[in-house]
């Protein structure tokens, strides 16, 4: 299973065939089938797989700072697993990491004393913010911050200086500024969620 997900790290999951997965373990392509029935059943387990790496919100530690663990851990984990944004909560026929994953963040939040609703709100409102940065992350078409300068320069050289005079201020006094790295507006809307979350179970 590492082998097939080292692949999709590498190279994305497009390319991932039976045949290849073979080839890299060496054995002959059936073989494969006495542990996986197809390619849908090889990326349920590969799946599978990448929840096992999440770090579970068990033990004592309180709600928010268990479910802020969490959420560092699988952006952590779909940072090193691409492919896999798209696919975490799409699978049929879940692994027990996978099932083991949901229910540890719901027991998570019931044993806080929030209620099956509040669950279900605090649930989807996370998980559309991790899923989502790490999309957007995923797509940003910089990583440093020379790539950011050219980008910043292609971006604004058709048009007449000032057109866009907010947006070039948010460039040049924001983004262009040393140290800059986009990542790091993870943790800032990761904790105006969790506080608001916090706010809302309270008046519940």
């Amino acid at each position: 299973m590492r082998a097939a997900i080292c692949h999709a790290d590498a190279g994305g999951l497009e390319s991932l065939t039976m045949r290849k997965v073979a080839g890299m373990l060496e054995v002959a392509p059936m073989a494969l089938y006495r542990h996986v029935q197809n390619r849908d059943d090889l990326i349920d387990a590969m799946i599978d797989v990448v929840f096992s790496e999440i770090a579970l919100p068990l033990g004592s530690t309180p709600w928010k700072a268990a479910m802020r663990d969490r959420a560092l851990s699988l952006r952590d984990v779909l940072a090193r697993h691409r492919w896999a944004i798209g696919l975490m909560e799409s699978r049929r026929h879940p692994g027990p990491a996978n099932l083991r994953h949901h229910d540890a963040v719901i027991g998570k939040l019931r044993a806080a004393g929030f209620d099956v609703a509040m669950v279900a709100h605090a649930y989807s409102v996370l998980d559309g913010y991790i899923y989502g940065f790490a999309l957007t992350r995923m797509s940003v078409p910089f990583d440093t911050s020379a790539e950011i300068d050219a980008m910043a320069q292609d971006m604004f050289e058709p048009f007449p200086a000032n057109e866009y005079p907010n947006l070039t201020e948010f460039v040049t006094d924001h983004v262009l500024k040393p140290g800059y790295d986009y990542a790091e507006e993870f943790e800032y809307g990761l904790d105006l969620i969790l506080n608001a979350l916090e706010e809302a179970f309270h008046a519940v």
